[in-house]
């Protein structure tokens, strides 16, 4: 039987793609109508469909993976998200999550700035309060959600899902002022879960 596979708000389809390249049967999912618009022009052949996460049109155990990168802080109701992710993954199921760190995203809007003496410093603020704030690079604007990881750890341990592997992996390739950041203040983190 084919490994069947999710992706969470899939934008237009990047990793559906890679996936399939993977023989892995996959549907993207996102609620934004021009971005499952986009992923359908990439991937005429691709299973796109516009729904939230957050109340997934799926039965119960249906995905063996489900993928989420770099959208657990973009649900406001995580909690619900993590409720629906978990349902509709089979037993023995994986749970892929890349995310921004939290100590990445309880920097804006300050973030990097200079101190007294003029060193750059990341500037780190209410880490325990979970707030939604507007983003902005390259003119595309968008609202995330800073959340502790204690919040993302015991939402899903609390479905009981195993966590397998957890990491911050260390910046490769790129501009090297950029990525001598990313080791001074982590930019994601990876997580592994498994249902039992």
């Amino acid at each position: 039987m084919p490994i069947c596979a999710a992706t969470c708000s899939c934008g237009e389809g990047r990793f559906s793609r890679m996936l399939q390249r993977l023989g892995i049967d996959v549907v993207g999912v996102d609620l934004t109508a021009t971005l499952i618009h986009r992923a359908r022009q990439l991937d005429p052949a691709g299973d796109y469909r516009i729904g939230n996460v957050e109340d997934l049109n799926f039965s119960d155990e249906t995905f063996d993976l489900v993928v989420s990168y770099l959208t657990f802080i973009n649900f406001p109701d995580i909690k619900r998200a993590v409720q629906e992710i978990t349902r509709v993954l089979r037993p023995g199921g994986i749970l892929l999550v890349a995310n921004l760190n939290s100590f990445n995203t309880a920097g804006p809007p300050e973030g990097w700035t200079r101190d007294g003496e003029g060193q750059l410093r990341f500037f780190i603020d209410r880490y325990l309060e979970e707030r939604a704030q507007w983003v902005s690079w390259k003119g595309v604007h968008v609202q995330n959600w800073h959340r502790p990881l204690s919040t993302y750890m015991s939402l899903l341990l609390d479905q009981g899902l195993e966590l397998r592997h957890f990491s911050e992996p260390l910046p490769t390739g790129g501009d090297p002022q950029t990525a001598a950041r990313y080791v001074r203040a982590p930019w994601f983190f990876i997580m592994e879960w498994q249902k039992p």
